[in-house]
């Protein structure tokens, strides 16, 4: 397969899946944009592997784990700025008990659980390729993915549980 072929079979569904894991679609963009720019350079080497396209994910779930890191040590280092304190602002989740649609439910997950999911279940990528694109072990992966479940589940609920 050529790489103009490959890119429009997979940057589609790629753009979406990372939207959802990212929360946010023109980053998601970018971070694929990116990531297909580099297979692109790559193209010999990309295109011989098992599945290039879980190769996309992994380069932009990374560059995306990058920027989310950065963006961590700012907000903390600005947080130590405001009041003197070591510790970062903690993070309140918006409550999301009336949706039931799964966008507003997969908000409700964390960024590792929400990644999970969506590697999992829209990009169809196996536990091994999810561990390496999240950086963790397999294990990890897999209790990820039941705590991401389990609290979809009461997200999705029709009646309190």
């Amino acid at each position: 397969m050529d790489f103009e072929q490959f890119f429009d079979e997979h940057y589609g569904a790629t753009v979406r899946a990372l939207a959802l894991a990212i929360g946010d679609r023109d980053r998601a963009e970018d971070r694929v944009q990116d990531a297909f720019a580099k297979a692109y350079r790559r193209w010999g080497r990309v295109s011989a592997m098992d599945r290039p396209a879980a190769w996309i994910y992994v380069v932009a779930l990374n560059a995306e784990r990058k920027e989310w890191a950065r963006d961590e040590r700012r907000a903390l280092r600005a947080s130590r700025r405001l009041d003197g304190s070591t510790e970062p602002s903690p993070d309140v989740a918006t409550s999301t008990t009336d949706a039931l649609d799964v966008r507003s439910a997969l908000r409700a997950l964390t960024d590792r659980q929400r990644t999970a999911v969506v590697l999992r279940y829209l990009a169809d990528l196996t536990i091994v390729d999810i561990a390496r694109v999240m950086g963790c072990a397999e294990g990890t992966v897999k209790a990820t993915l039941h705590q991401s479940l389990a609290k979809l589940r009461v997200e999705l609920a029709e009646e309190p549980v």
